[in-house]
C-alpha cells in the first residue's frame, strides 16, 4: 500500500506506516469540518483528499522508503533534495478535471508547503503557478494514475456551496481562498503530528465555552464592582458597562466603542464580546492591539480574569519562558477561546501566503474582533484593510468592535481624487454607547491648551523643570534625546532606543513614583501614548495629530482625582510647537492637520470633543494622505481576480504594516532582573541560535534606521549566526538606550 510517512513505534519496535489514503481521508475530514465554519465545507473536503495526491507516485513512494527505511534494509542517509515533487500533481489534476474550482484547488494544493504561488511571477523565472500548470512542467512530472483515490470520492471532488457565502466577490475572493488554504494546512499538519507526534497533539488544549469564561468574569467584576470607591469616574464606568451589556444583543456586524481614556474599555469591550459570542454562537474572542508595549499589560489582565489556559498571547516579544507547552502550540493555529494580538500579526496574516502564517486564519472565522485604538490602523493600508474588515463580517459570520477614545472616520466616502474610496458603509456601525458626546463631557478631566513655538529646546526645558510631575511628549527619539539633556539631574527618557525590557523597568519606575507622589519628570517619544497607565498631573505635547494629542492627554488625571486647596481640578495639557518640525511622511502630515483643526475648533479641541476627532480625520485624510493602498493590493489581489490569477506572494512581500526593510535589529547589554543581552548573546555564540533564544532576545533587541547603522557596522556591533549583536561596552546606556550611533570609543560624550 502506498504510504505518506513512517516512523519507528516506540512500543512495537518497529517503524510503522500512515498510509496515504488514510492521511488524505484524515486531512479531508479536518479541513471539512473547519471549512463548515463558512459554508464551505465540500471545498475543505475536496483540497484534503486531493492535497497529497502527487506521494502516490512510484518515484516517491521509492524515495520515502529509502529515507525512513519502511520495508528496506534500513534508511539511506543524505539523500539529496526533498523527495520528488509531491505537491504539484494534485494541482494539475484538479485544474485539469474540475473545471471551474479546478483553478482554487491548484492553488491550495500547489502552495501547501512553501505558501500560496503568484500566478505570474513579476521578474521571470519558475514557481509560480501559471509555469507550474504548463505541459512543459507537467510532462517533468513523475508517472501517476489517480485511479485509487477516485474509487467512490468522485462526488466528493465536486464542491457545490458558493464561494463567500453567497458567491463569488471579487474584491475579497483572495480572502476566502486563504481561508481554504488555512483550512487546508491547519489539517496536514494536525494529521500528521496525530501520526508523528502523539505526545505533542495530546498537549493541544481542548477549547472551553464561552459561557464558562463569561461565569467567570461575571464573578470577577462584581467583585470589582463591590470594593470600588464610589466616584464620580467609577459611576461612569459602571454606565459604560451596562451599555456595552445592553448592546451586546444586537445582531453582528460592525459596532463602534467611543470611550475616553480612562473608562474601562478593556473591561467593557470584554463584557460586550462574551455577551455577544453566546448570544450569537460565536467561538472565539480576538483583542487586536497596535503595540506590544500594551499588549502585554492587557493579556495580563485577561490572563488573572480567565486563567492562563484561556488566553493566547500572540506577539513577537513573548519571553517563552513565560508561556506554556500549550500556549506555544496553541499560537501556531489561534486554538484558544481569547487572543490577544498585535495589528501586525492579525492583518498580515490576512495578506499572508506563507503556510505557516495562513494556518490560524480559518480560525478567526466565526469571531468577535475588537480592533483597539482603532485610529492607530495604517492610512496607507487603510483600503485594503477595510476592505478585508467588510469581508469578515458579510462572509465569515465576525463581529467587529472599532474601539478608542479618538473614533476615526472610516465610514463612508474617505479622501479626496485618486485617493478617495468608500469605507465602511455608515448605516451598519452601531455605536455601542448611548450618547458618546455627553459621555466625553462627563470625563472631562483635562483643559488643553495651545501655546506658541519655542525656538529653543533650552527654553522648553526651563519651564518643564517648574513642574515636581510632568510629562512631555516629542515627535522623535532624536528631540527626545536633545531635550531630556537640557532637564534636571534625574529626569528619564523614554524612546524607542530603550529595548523592551529596559523600558518595562522604567514605566514600574514612573508607576511608583507618581503613586508615592515623588518627584517625576519625563521626556518620552510618542510610544508612552497609548494604552500606557501612567497618570501626570501636567503633560507637554508637540504639535502632532489631534489623536496623538488625545492620547497624550489620556495620561493627564487618568482617575480625576487631581486636587488643589483640596478641591478636584482638571489637569493641564499643553499643545506647543517644537523647535524643529515633525519629520516629513505621516508624522508631518497629521501635525499640519492638527494645527488646523486646533486653529478651526479651539472650543472642541480644549474640551477633547468627540465631534471633533471625526472633522479631524476628514480634514487628515483628505488632505494628508496621498494613497490608502500604498503597496497596490487591488492590482495583486483584486484586478484580475475574475481570471483566478492572484500575486499572493508578491502581495505578501508588500504588505508590511512596520516596514522593516529599513531597519536593522540590533541586540543590546542591557541588564534585565533575570538576564541580561550580553548572557543572551554568550548563549548564541555557544549553543547556536534556536526559536526559544530568539524570543528571549527580542525583549532586548532595538531596531536602528540603516543610513545609520552601516556607520556602526564595522565598530560597535557585530554579526553572531546571522543576528547584529552589540560589540563593545559603551554603546548601551543605562538612562539614554542605545547610543552606539553617537559616541565613540574612550571619551563617553554624545556627539551632536
Amino acid at each position: 500500500m502506498k504510504i505518506a510517512h513512517a516512523m519507528f513505534d516506540e512500543e512495537l519496535q518497529k517503524l510503522s506506516p500512515h498510509y496515504l489514503k488514510e492521511h488524505l481521508q484524515g486531512v479531508s475530514l479536518y479541513a471539512g469540518n473547519f471549512s463548515k465554519s463558512f459554508f464551505n465545507s465540500d471545498w475543505g473536503r475536496a483540497a484534503g483528499l486531493l492535497h497529497d495526491l502527487g506521494k502516490g507516485s512510484s518515484e516517491f513512494q521509492e524515495y520515502i522508503r529509502k529515507v525512513t527505511g519502511f520495508e528496506c534494509d534500513g534508511y539511506v542517509r543524505n539523500v539529496p533534495g526533498h523527495g520528488p515533487n509531491h505537491s504539484s500533481h494534485g494541482a494539475v489534476w484538479a485544474n485539469e478535471n474540475l473545471q471551474g474550482p479546478g483553478r482554487v484547488f491548484a492553488y491550495l494544493i500547489a502552495g501547501h508547503h512553501a505558501g500560496l504561488p503568484d500566478w505570474q511571477n513579476e521578474i521571470g523565472g519558475g514557481g509560480c503557478l501559471s509555469t507550474r500548470l504548463t505541459k512543459d512542467e507537467v510532462d517533468k512530472l513523475p508517472s501517476l494514475s489517480a485511479s485509487w483515490l477516485q474509487e467512490g470520492t468522485d462526488s466528493l471532488l465536486s464542491p457545490q456551496s458558493l464561494p463567500c457565502k453567497d458567491g463569488i466577490r471579487l474584491d475579497i475572493f483572495h480572502l476566502w481562498v486563504r481561508m481554504l488554504f488555512s483550512c487546508l494546512v491547519d489539517a496536514d499538519y494536525l494529521d500528521t503530528e496525530g501520526f508523528m507526534d502523539k505526545d505533542k497533539n495530546a498537549c493541544r488544549s481542548t477549547q472551553k465555552f464561552i459561557i464558562e469564561l463569561k461565569t467567570k468574569f461575571d464573578a470577577y467584576m462584581d467583585s470589582l464592582v463591590s470594593g470600588a470607591e464610589s466616584t464620580k469616574v467609577n459611576i461612569l464606568r459602571q454606565e459604560i458597562l451596562a451599555d456595552c451589556q445592553n448592546a451586546a444583543e444586537l445582531d453582528p456586524g460592525f459596532f463602534s466603542l467611543t470611550v475616553p481614556t480612562g473608562g474601562g474599555k478593556t473591561l467593557s469591550g470584554m463584557a460586550f464580546a462574551l455577551k455577544h459570542a453566546i448570544r450569537h454562537g460565536k467561538t472565539r474572542i480576538i483583542i487586536v492591539i497596535p503595540y506590544t508595549s500594551i499588549i502585554e499589560q492587557t493579556a495580563q489582565e485577561y490572563k488573572n480574569i480567565f486563567g492562563e489556559v484561556n488566553v493566547l498571547e500572540h506577539h513577537s516579544s513573548l519571553d517563552p519562558d513565560q508561556e506554556t507547552v500549550a500556549a506555544r502550540l496553541a499560537s501556531e493555529n489561534w486554538d484558544a477561546p481569547i487572543i490577544v494580538t498585535t495589528n501586525v500579526q492579525l492583518f498580515e496574516s490576512l495578506f499572508a501566503a506563507k503556510s505557516t502564517k495562513c494556518r490560524k486564519l480559518h480560525n478567526i472565522v466565526n469571531s468577535v474582533i475588537i480592533c483597539d485604538e482603532a485610529q492607530m490602523l495604517p492610512p496607507e493600508y487603510l483600503q485594503p484593510i477595510l476592505t478585508t474588515m467588510k469581508g469578515l463580517v458579510d462572509s465569515f459570520n465576525v463581529s467587529i468592535v472599532l474601539c478608542t477614545a479618538t473614533q476615526p472616520a472610516l465610514t463612508g466616502e474617505i479622501g479626496t481624487g485618486s485617493a478617495r474610496f468608500t469605507g465602511i458603509d455608515r448605516s451598519k456601525v452601531r455605536e455601542i454607547i448611548n450618547d458618546p458626546e455627553r459621555l466625553g463631557q462627563q470625563f472631562q478631566r483635562v483643559v488643553v491648551q495651545q501655546a506658541g513655538k519655542y525656538e529653543q529646546w533650552e527654553s522648553l526645558a526651563d519651564e518643564l523643570a517648574t513642574y515636581p510631575q510632568i510629562l512631555c511628549v516629542v515627535n522623535t527619539r532624536k528631540d527626545c534625546r536633545d531635550l531630556h539633556a537640557l532637564m534636571p539631574e534625574k529626569s528619564i527618557l523614554l524612546s524607542a532606543n530603550l529595548c523592551g525590557e529596559h523600558r518595562s523597568k522604567i514605566i514600574a519606575e514612573i508607576k511608583s513614583a507618581l503613586k508615592n507622589k515623588k518627584p517625576i519628570r519625563v521626556i518620552s517619544t510618542q510610544l508612552v501614548e497609548a494604552g500606557v497607565d501612567i497618570d501626570f498631573p501636567v503633560v507637554y505635547r508637540a504639535m502632532a495629530g489631534f489623536d496623538s494629542i488625545a492620547q497624550a492627554a489620556g495620561r493627564c488625571n487618568r482617575e480625576g482625582e487631581l486636587q488643589e486647596n483640596g478641591e478636584k481640578i482638571k489637569g493641564k495639557v499643553v499643545v506647543f510647537q517644537a523647535p524643529k518640525l515633525a519629520p516629513p511622511g505621516f508624522l508631518r502630515k497629521g501635525a499640519d492637520a492638527g494645527s488646523e483643526i486646533m486653529r478651526r475648533d479651539p472650543e472642541g479641541c480644549e474640551n477633547l470633543r468627540p465631534d471633533t476627532f471625526q472633522r479631524y480625520f476628514k480634514l487628515f485624510y483628505g488632505n494628508g494622505v496621498a494613497s490608502f493602498d500604498q503597496k497596490d493590493m487591488q492590482s495583486l489581489l483584486v484586478k484580475d481576480a475574475g481570471r483566478g490569477e492572484f500575486q499572493f506572494r508578491t502581495a505578501a512581500q508588500k504588505f508590511k504594516l512596520i516596514d522593516d526593510q529599513n531597519q536593522v535589529a540590533v541586540v543590546v547589554w542591557y541588564s534585565g532582573d533575570k538576564t541580561s543581552g550580553q548572557q543572551l548573546i554568550g548563549q548564541l555564540k555557544k549553543y547556536g541560535p534556536s526559536r526559544k533564544l530568539f524570543r528571549k532576545m527580542q525583549r532586548f533587541t532595538v531596531s536602528i534606521p540603516e543610513r545609520q547603522f552601516a556607520g556602526i557596522k564595522d565598530s560597535v556591533v557585530e554579526e553572531v549566526q546571522g543576528i547584529w549583536c552589540q560589540a563593545v561596552d559603551y554603546a548601551y546606556d543605562e538612562t539614554l538606550g542605545f547610543v552606539g550611533l553617537d559616541m565613540k570609543p574612550n571619551d563617553g560624550a554624545i556627539i551632536i
